[in-house]
């Protein structure tokens, strides 16, 4: 055998070596593509959602693989085998529902993928929208007169005051044999509390 055939056997056993190894690493996959939908995406309330393309990152299949959109908000999974998949996307402060993700192999890696809150199919290509802003803290009452004065406190503070307004204007319409009655129920009970304490 010459150099030749030698060096025509040597690459084609590099290459199939190559193919095998690809195979194997599954670049040969199929690909799952979309975009994150944040420049006019509608929140709660009819407002645009604004949030920063950097802090978002989809996973595949709890953590198997990670992505990071693009400034359009785009991004790439290449390399999938087919199968059922799921999607997250992970964005501080807002929430998107998880997506199944259907890869076909018989009709050459077609995707079918539904959003596991709503069961709402979404077309190729595939566009991800929060469904609702994240609540991390809650939200504080305002300031509420009737509250306050349903409040224990504010019930303390209004017998206070009906005592030390109202009393004295209902004492001085009283009758004067009431009224001494009432000073003598009240001085024989102080004297018995004293009595008390002192036996």
């Amino acid at each position: 055998m010459d150099s030749f055939t030698w060096s025509s056997l040597l690459a084609i056993s590099l290459l199939s070596c190559l193919t095998t190894s690809i195979a194997a690493s599954g670049l040969g996959g199929y690909t799952i593509d979309g975009r994150i939908q944040h420049s006019r995406t509608q929140g709660l309330g009819g407002n645009v959602v604004p949030f920063k393309t950097s802090n978002v990152k989809i996973v595949l299949n709890s953590g198997q693989k990670v992505a990071f959109i693009r400034p359009d908000g785009y991004f790439a999974f290449t390399g999938i085998p087919a199968g059922t998949h799921l999607l997250e996307v992970i964005a501080p402060g807002y929430f998107f529902s998880p997506v199944r993700v259907d890869v076909s192999a018989r009709q050459n890696g077609q995707l079918q993928a539904t959003l596991t809150e709503t069961r709402r199919i979404l077309s190729e290509p595939l566009v991800l929208e929060p469904l609702r802003e994240e609540a991390y803290f809650e939200k504080r009452e305002p300031f509420s007169l009737m509250g306050l004065l349903k409040s224990p406190m504010g019930l303390m503070v209004g017998f206070m005051a009906f005592a030390a307004f109202l009393l004295p204007k209902l004492m001085e319409n009283m009758d004067p044999e009431d009224m001494k009655k009432m000073q003598e129920m009240q001085s024989s009970s102080l004297s018995n509390v004293l009595q008390g304490r002192s036996s």
